[in-house]
């Protein structure tokens, strides 16, 4: 009995080494490791940002507008979008929406950022998430096990001006077997 655990023992030690030998010679490889991009500037691969037909871009009808920066109630366009759950009392929508090119979103450090790195805008509040969806925690991508991914945007599942998810209604219980006729 030693002496096959002793066997046993070995091999375990063998295969430590043998996967401590293949991560060394694949050390920086991202396809070996499976991670995001490098940097918070390389892109993730990201369909299209689910913009409500019509509406983009921007500039179609903000072109010629004069940006009013002043927290109010819109009463000519956008009448539908209303903040709630997403610090409403704090928020405009130029804290997102860069003033001066609206197809354009807007760090907090001034940097302008295209809709589809919209996660990098959400990421600045929301980090754990932003985290967990860099490393597949949160949200959805697809792709290759072994390959690149396509991750979905964060507005592809939460309304960006109403992110919580509705309450869903609970379901009846299933009917026992003995029960169906």
């Amino acid at each position: 009995m030693k002496n096959r655990s002793t066997h046993i023992v070995i091999l375990f030690a063998m295969a430590v080494v043998l996967v401590l030998v293949a991560v060394a010679g694949h050390a920086g490889r991202r396809e070996f490791w499976l991670t995001p991009p490098k940097s918070e500037t390389e892109d993730f691969m990201v369909p299209p940002p689910p913009f409500t037909e019509g509406i983009f871009p921007c500039s179609e009808c903000h072109a010629d507008m004069t940006p009013d920066p002043r927290r109010r109630e819109l009463t000519e366009e956008h009448t539908d979008i209303e903040l709630k759950n997403h610090a409403e009392h704090e928020r405009w929508c130029l804290d997102c929406h860069d003033r001066r090119n609206r197809d354009k979103l807007r760090l907090v450090s001034g940097e302008r950022i295209e809709f589809t790195q919209s996660y990098r805008l959400c990421g600045q509040c929301h980090g754990d998430k932003y985290r967990d969806w860099r490393m597949g925690i949160h949200g959805k991508r697809t792709g290759k096990w072994n390959g690149r991914k396509e991750y979905l945007l964060c507005a592809h599942c939460h309304n960006p001006h109403n992110p919580r998810f509705k309450p869903i209604p609970p379901k009846a219980p299933p009917e026992r077997a003995e029960n169906i006729q």
